[in-house]
């Protein structure tokens, strides 16, 4: 059986994430999110991977179409 989060410890470690993220610099941030994204796409299936660039491309095309 899966047990429940504690929503107070939910809302302190937000709290806390809030007050590092304020202190960090632009480049460390994106710094971070780069190894986000990088974890994320290494445990997606190639399936996934290429589903997701093809939506991009066709978010692209339609941005592309829209410009006059």
């Amino acid at each position: 059986m899966k047990t429940k989060k504690n929503p107070h410890a939910q809302a302190l470690g937000r709290l806390g994430g809030q007050a590092r993220g304020e202190k960090l610099s632009k480049a460390e941030i994106s710094r971070i999110a780069s190894e986000g994204g990088k974890a994320r796409a290494a445990k997606l299936s190639v399936t996934e991977k290429r589903r997701i660039a093809k939506l991009g491309v066709k978010a692209r095309e339609r941005k592309r179409k829209e410009r006059p």
